[in-house]
């Protein structure tokens, strides 16, 4: 047996055996591909040297930013105020608070970039809310974790800039753009979904506002909204880049949340900062783990024999892209979503380059799929977060969730076999 191919076991073997021990995540990534270079008799400083490698990038800077500014605003009761401003759009329909939870889901990831932390903060609102209100307990944590999957699709979205690094370059910029029609498809389908249900159901309309309170609630809205306008409208104009939006949104949000809105104490910047450091420490160390895993892929040239895989089993693009996608939705319920982006773009990129598929394309597929993952158990964590708001069981919201998968799935299809919709804004604007 030739050693690529045992050097290959071994690292699918101690891989998939520490990540069963339970591992962290990227202790399990660098530590197979340290066992397999110790097999190969390749120096250990090669590992050190491709994790700080991975990490040399311009575009990187602008994670900790945008985490950052997301983190502030979260605190600063930003959720309450769009969720406010979402009701005063389409609360008075039948089901309104279900139709409020996609709007502010949609919103909220304008800003934060993060579906479990869209989960979190809206739900930590709306559900308690719903429930009060009637509503299926299992149907407001399911609507709300599906509506919080907006928030990895719509810029700015740091997955996608941890996908433009594994992809070696992919501008982030484009992929912003991007997402911003498949993201209304789905804020569409999912607001349809919940209404037919709500109608089907007798769900109760949402209570009518002051009308004394609407100019507050507009502003207060708007004024929340505008971080989103600022980072997506500064980098379409071309006035600057991901990395130089994200200290700007930083700088924005730090000024709305401390001296404009004034619901938490600046004593409260050090909490802040402590939650932001350790989780930019956690995404840094795992693109850095990740770096040597890379390395270990192609140095036994794994996308090669993977694209030769795909394209020997057929050449039809419609048959790969779907096999592609079933993989990927496969995966997606044992892992989550940034190491999965970081191991198997690396794997999957040149597969889809090979059939001509638009790198952007391709990314925004890979988002929405990988999404998809984050409500599938057993490590759905926008799942779980939303079980653990709602106190419900994982497998009873699992399957509440059932319709809203068929939708998720359908927009998913959509976006796969017409990339125009996720095309048409980049070529529009030169990207």
């Amino acid at each position: 047996m030739a050693i690529t191919t045992i050097a290959t076991i071994i690292l699918a073997v101690s891989f998939i055996t520490m990540l069963l021990l339970r591992f962290p995540i990227a202790i399990t990534i660098a530590g197979s591909a340290l066992i397999t270079i110790m097999y190969l008799d390749v120096p250990w400083i090669v590992v050190g040297q491709r994790m700080i490698n991975s990490l040399n990038s311009y575009t990187l800077m602008a994670i900790p930013f945008f985490i950052l500014a997301g983190a502030i605003m979260s605190e600063g009761g930003l959720a309450t105020r769009l969720i406010n401003l979402a009701q005063l759009c389409v609360g008075a329909v039948r089901g309104g608070l279900g139709l409020v939870t996609c709007v502010a889901c949609m919103m909220f990831g304008n800003i934060s970039g993060s579906a479990a932390a869209d989960a979190s903060s809206v739900g930590s609102v709306l559900i308690p809310a719903m429930k009060k209100r009637g509503y299926n307990p299992e149907f407001t944590v399911g609507l709300t974790t599906a509506a919080a999957i907006q928030g990895v699709v719509m810029p700015p979205s740091y997955n996608m800039i941890l996908y433009a690094v594994a992809a070696g370059g992919v501008s982030v910029s484009a992929l912003f753009m991007a997402g911003i029609i498949p993201c209304l498809i789905l804020l569409f389908a999912l607001m349809t979904t919940t209404y037919l249900i709500s109608k089907k159901r007798n769900y109760p309309k949402g209570e009518p506002i002051p009308l004394k309170e609407v100019p507050r609630i507009i502003k207060e809205g708007l004024l929340s909204m505008m971080m989103g306008v600022i980072i997506l409208g500064g980098i379409f104009s071309g006035w600057f880049t991901a990395t130089e939006a994200g200290a700007i949104a930083c700088v924005y949000a730090y000024i709305i949340t401390f001296f404009v809105y004034k619901d938490i104490p600046l004593s409260h910047t050090v909490i802040i900062l402590k939650k932001t450091f350790r989780t930019v420490a956690m995404v840094l160390f795992l693109i850095a783990a990740s770096g040597a895993f890379g390395w270990v892929i192609s140095y036994l040239q794994i996308p090669g024999m993977v694209t030769n895989s795909f394209l020997g089993f057929t050449d039809n693009p419609i048959l790969i892209l779907l096999m592609l996608n079933v993989l990927l939705l496969i995966l997606g319920a044992p892992m989550d979503m940034a190491p999965l982006i970081l191991i198997m773009t690396p794997i999957l990129f040149p597969v889809v380059v090979e059939l001509g598929v638009d790198p952007v394309h391709f990314g925004i597929i890979m988002i929405l799929n990988l999404g998809i993952g984050l409500l599938t158990p057993p490590v759905g964590t926008v799942l779980f977060v939303g079980c653990a708001i709602g106190k419900t069981s994982v497998w009873k919201t699992s399957k509440a969730l059932f319709p809203f998968y068929l939708v998720m799935i359908c927009v998913l299809l959509l976006i796969t076999y017409v990339p125009q919709v996720v095309l048409f804004l980049p070529n529009l604007l030169g990207n």
